[in-house]
């Protein structure tokens, strides 16, 4: 299912995109676009990565921000 239909982004890509470590919709923006043109998708990105898991975030929460500064960032 599309999520930005400006881009041509889809579910599964915002979820692979959050798996390699995109946790925001700004990084999710950074690595495929969705999100920058009529904004229309946010929302969507931003409840699709509220369900899943933040390695990151995790990382942040557990007090080990040095590990979670090593994970990649979404390009």
């Amino acid at each position: 299912m599309f999520v930005c239909s400006c881009f041509g982004v889809t579910e599964e890509q915002v979820k692979s995109h959050a798996e390699a470590g995109a946790c925001t919709p700004r990084q999710i923006a950074s690595a495929c676009k969705a999100g920058t043109d009529c904004g229309g998708c946010v929302r969507r990105i931003q409840a699709l990565l509220g369900r899943g898991s933040c390695p990151r975030r995790q990382l942040i929460d557990q007090g080990d921000s040095s590990l979670a500064a090593k994970l990649p960032e979404a390009a």
